[in-house]
């Protein structure tokens, strides 16, 4: 399965990257009108689905453009075949393609490809977390593994974090970091979250929160952060991740969460 999604994960980059129309628009919105999809969105999902059924038709498939579709094999892959609609939109070079597989309801593969720096991450559970590629003196034709950084104090931690297209939500959201700004090193917000959960778990990014993400922004990303070392929790007490999701080192998870919690991050 990892090399399958490695696969589709590779020519659907190559699909976003080659083929990007100079005159690319938006062709639907979902949540609201700034919340946008493109025909390459559309375009890379039909080449991931397309391939995973020629080597795997009885697995299911959750997309974020084409929904649930059942299986009957016990595995279903989890895809955002594009995260960070908006930044490819704009030709920024912050998107990623983010492939997942699950057993049993249990995310067992991950993949996040991010074609413009030349970069891809991996992680199966149990196995660690390795990255390929990149530019410059970090580039690695070979896979390295990847570990999280050591977890420095709060007020030392560079935090990552993303806002929903609502503008009710995107309201809360700003209040909580109005409120953790002065607390950390700096806030970082990069426009797809399979990206975020990649760096964090290169060592770039200390800690990553974010407020109603959906399975297929979190599936592979998730994975390949806690195989580099990192903790993963949703709202303390509870199990709802789409509530609320966490990621950071271990040290900034314990005292990012409790913070997030006290001030609601979860609701408006």
């Amino acid at each position: 399965m990892l090399q399958l999604a490695l696969e589709a994960a590779r020519r659907a980059g190559e699909l976003l990257r080659d083929g990007r129309p100079a005159d690319l628009g938006v062709t639907a919105t979902k949540s609201s009108p700034i919340d946008v999809v493109t025909e390459m969105d559309v375009a890379a999902e039909k080449l991931i689905t397309g391939y995973l059924a020629e080597h795997r038709p009885e697995d299911a498939v959750l997309g974020e453009e084409s929904g649930d579709s059942r299986g009957r094999s016990g595995v279903r892959w989890v895809i955002d075949p594009l995260d960070g609609t908006v930044n490819y939109l704009y030709g920024l070079p912050g998107w990623a393609v983010s492939i997942a597989a699950e057993v049993d309801g249990e995310t067992v593969v991950g993949v996040v490809e991010v074609p413009m720096r030349h970069e891809t991450f991996s992680a199966v559970r149990g196995r660690g977390a390795h990255r390929r590629g990149g530019t410059g003196a970090d580039a690695a034709d070979d896979w390295r593994r990847l570990r999280c950084r050591p977890s420095p104090p709060l007020s030392q931690a560079l935090i990552a974090t993303g806002f929903n297209y609502v503008t009710a939500v995107r309201t809360a959201q700003a209040e909580v970091v109005r409120r953790l700004l002065p607390l950390v090193r700096d806030i970082r917000r990069g426009g797809a979250a399979a990206v975020d959960l990649a760096d964090l778990a290169a060592g770039r990014l200390d800690g990553f929160y974010e407020r109603g993400l959906h399975p297929w922004d979190l599936a592979a990303g998730e994975l390949i952060a806690v195989e580099a070392g990192a903790r993963s929790g949703g709202r303390v007490g509870g199990p709802a991740r789409w509530e609320l999701s966490v990621l950071a080192t271990p040290g900034v998870f314990t005292e990012l969460q409790p913070l997030l919690e006290e001030w609601g991050a979860w609701h408006d």
